[in-house]
């Protein structure tokens, strides 16, 4: 069976969760966070989760876990038949986590924990995180979901990256990232009713003490 490592807080673990949800796989997981110690980085080279243990051995990686999880062929699938669509999400999905969900990245600091960001990095994030949004409005076709008809790929981004984005975007530059993007907005509200993401949410808060126990541990 295949098991999950990683913690209910992390966006990346969210949508490879989402994803073993969705495409109806068997599988359990087990609460970890990203550390150095040899033995989890004989499971993820870099310390990070989350992580997908198989049969074979662990994979890393997001987007590698994701794609995994496709080439199995089982389930619901989470990419379109077709090669041009197929490559048209994953072109949504580069653009989300690179110009939005990375740029927002690097405010948490100070949108989540209260630790002042340099003003250098808030300028360069500001002007990518307005560009992101701008990047997808013109990409996404939100009919209704990210890329079209059929739920994706581009929709767990989305979903995961979109909602800290927009706390960033309100929390450290006043803005309403969402606020000429009815689309999105639509969207977000339209994934949160899904069963599976309301599970995930729940387990997310439930997680959140835990989670900001192991950071004081840390500091």
């Amino acid at each position: 069976m295949l098991r999950l490592h990683g913690f209910a807080v992390s966006n990346y673990y969210n949508m490879v969760h989402l994803a073993l949800l969705e495409k109806g796989l068997a599988f359990d997981t087990a609460t970890v966070y990203g550390c150095q110690d040899e033995t989890f980085l004989a499971m993820s080279p870099r310390g990070k989760v989350p992580v997908l243990q198989t049969e074979h051995g662990y994979i890393s990686e997001t987007s590698a876990i994701l794609d995994y999880l496709e080439e199995l062929g089982e389930g619901r699938p989470l990419l379109p038949a077709e090669p041009y669509a197929r490559a048209q999400v994953r072109a949504l999905v580069k653009e989300i986590e690179l110009y939005i969900e990375l740029p927002a990245r690097s405010c948490y600091p100070e949108a989540f924990f209260r630790n002042p960001v340099d003003p250098a990095i808030k300028d360069k994030a500001r002007g990518e995180l307005l560009a992101g949004i701008a990047t997808l409005k013109r990409h996404g076709r939100f009919a209704p979901y990210v890329a079209g008809e059929q739920f994706s790929l581009a929709d767990l981004y989305f979903l995961y990256s979109i909602d800290l984005a927009a706390a960033v975007g309100q929390k450290v530059f006043g803005l309403d990232l969402l606020a000429d993007f009815p689309a999105a907005r639509a969207l977000l509200e339209r994934l949160q009713q899904n069963p599976h993401v309301q599970m995930i949410a729940a387990q997310k808060e439930a997680g959140m003490p835990g989670f900001m126990a192991f950071l004081k541990s840390k500091g």
